[in-house]
């Protein structure tokens, strides 16, 4: 059985352990390493249900030791299924965060923010935060700083799956969630960061997986103005505030990009090589305008869910009424983007028709010259043709033949453009 292989396992470090002690040899005993990279292999052999078995039957000790030989990889996923009373035992001994997450806590210090990073539950101490920011957290480092602060931090991945209308409520214990998306403007790879916010006990929690330029701005401005925030709830409308702001420097790339593009949709001539690249660039200025429309938009639910619900100050009203007429303005800009963006676009097609029809214009021309041609071929390859031709050498009847044939075609070519010529909108 899987348990009794790995109890087996345990009883073995245990005593080479107690051995090693006994004999005052080093910690880092080789007898004992050698059971250790054992167990991990072992562990290793199986697979979720029966480490998740194994782990809620062992003693508090031997799980703290048997979950330190698990790959990291395997940790989120076997935290999801092994019971409550595991889970607490697992978070209480260990209170360090994940190597790969970020978090940082700022105070409120002279009317400015502190920042101070927290790498254990043990930094939270003496901490009197405003605002937590939680940035690449596992399901482990959030359900741990959770517990410290008595509630429960959702995982932002999973905020992509949450209907809109419930992204933003108020929970039974005054907590506050709204689940909002940021504007991220990379060069050809814009997309929008899910964000979860929480208010609790006037702290602001920010949960989200990678760092965004708007949060960049707001500590940054925290750090160096003197009483731009007070508690968590004017650092929140901060983050939208600057979210707005960020998503109008967008609209500005946008404007210039666009005028850039202008210039060649509007020049005499355009390649469909050029055509091509032309669409694919305002195709990707369009999905940016978009995203920032939609950005937007989210900001404006979720800052008229706040007043709807009666969550603000006086102050923090005025400001968020402020913030909605600066969304406000920008929709009168993504609606004329898109505007333009159109017409640019209409532009380009319109160029990849012309080219079009010159390639036509061209291919019509030689069916027309070589129609008659066809049918004198046609005639000179009747029977009657041998035998009107029958006194004359063949090599004389074929290139007096040859020679008509080329006669026809540059009369008819002199008719077409005679025709040309006459047509104004043609020439």
């Amino acid at each position: 059985m899987p348990l009794q292989s790995i109890q087996n396992l345990i009883s073995q470090i245990r005593l080479a352990e107690g051995m090693a002690t006994r004999q005052e040899t080093p910690h880092d005993d080789p007898s004992t390493k050698q059971y250790l990279v054992e167990l991990r292999a072992l562990i290793a052999r199986f697979d979720s249900a029966e480490i998740t078995e194994i782990l809620d039957q062992l003693s508090p000790d031997d799980l703290l030791l048997v979950w330190a030989q698990i790959d990291d990889s395997r940790v989120d996923e076997l935290l999801d299924e092994v019971s409550d009373a595991t889970r607490d035992i697992l978070a209480s001994r260990s209170s360090y965060l994940g190597s790969a997450c970020v978090v940082n806590a700022f105070e409120l210090a002279q009317g400015r923010l502190t920042q101070t990073t927290i790498e254990s539950v043990e930094d939270l101490e003496g901490v009197k935060p405003i605002w937590v920011d939680l940035v690449g957290t596992t399901k482990s480092d959030r359900r741990k700083i959770g517990q410290f602060f008595g509630l429960e931090l959702p995982d932002p991945e999973e905020l992509t799956d949450i209907e809109s209308s419930a992204r933003f409520y108020v929970e039974e214990n005054s907590e506050i969630h709204l689940h909002s998306d940021f504007l991220l403007d990379k060069e050809g790879k814009s997309r929008n960061v899910p964000v979860a916010f929480i208010l609790f006990k006037d702290i602001l929690f920010s949960v989200r997986e990678e760092e965004l330029p708007v949060f960049r701005l707001q500590r940054l401005r925290a750090r160096h103005q003197t009483g731009s925030v007070s508690d968590g709830m004017d650092t929140l409308l901060d983050l939208y505030a600057a979210d707005v702001e960020y998503s109008a420097e967008s609209l500005e790339d946008i404007y210039s990009e666009l005028g850039n593009v202008g210039k060649k949709v509007l020049s005499e001539s355009m390649s469909d090589a050029d055509a091509a690249k032309t669409l694919a660039d305002i195709a990707e200025e369009e999905d940016l305008n978009g995203r920032i429309r939609r950005n937007v938009l989210d900001t404006r639910r979720a800052l008229t869910f706040l007043i709807r619900r009666k969550l603000l100050s006086n102050n923090q009203l005025e400001d968020a009424q402020q913030i909605l007429r600066d969304i406000e303005s920008l929709d009168g800009h993504t609606a004329f983007l898109f505007d333009k963006i159109n017409f640019l676009m209409d532009s380009t097609v319109g160029f990849i028709n012309i080219n079009q029809n010159r390639v036509i214009y061209r291919l019509t021309v030689l069916s027309v010259i070589f129609m008659p041609l066809n049918v004198i071929a046609g005639i000179g390859g009747m029977s009657e043709f041998s035998m009107m031709t029958k006194n004359i050498p063949w090599p004389i009847s074929y290139v007096i033949f040859t020679i008509g044939l080329a006669v026809v075609a540059w009369i008819t070519y002199i008719i077409l453009r005679m025709f040309e010529k006459r047509n104004p909108a043609r020439r």
